[in-house]
């Protein structure tokens, strides 16, 4: 398997997390922008600072396995693991909080 198709199936995971929650729990605007929001600031830091450990040689790709698509020097397929942790973590937290809580 891939890192591509594992991210993928987190991906996927943390989406239909998402899309219950959605439909059970209706969240309003304001939950929508916070994820957004959420969501932007993780992939500014994912991308700096996974640039940054790469510029630091802290790790790099064996021959061949260098990523097709980067920004600046992060493989975009690091963007899905922060993609899925705000997908799935505030729907998670809505569908298991009790009703008055929301």
């Amino acid at each position: 398997m891939t890192y591509a198709g594992l991210a993928g199936i987190f991906l996927v995971l943390a989406a239909a997390v998402l899309v219950l929650a959605a439909v059970r729990r209706r969240p309003g605007p304001t939950w929508w922008a916070a994820t957004a929001l959420t969501a932007a600031a993780l992939f500014v830091l994912t991308v700096v600072f996974d640039s940054l450990m790469i510029i630091a040689d802290l790790f790099r790709y064996g021959e061949g396995a260098e990523p097709a698509f980067l920004l600046w020097k992060a493989p975009v397929e690091d963007l899905a693991w922060p993609l899925a942790a705000v997908l799935a973590l505030p729907a998670l937290w809505s569908l298991l909080s009790k009703e008055e809580d929301r």
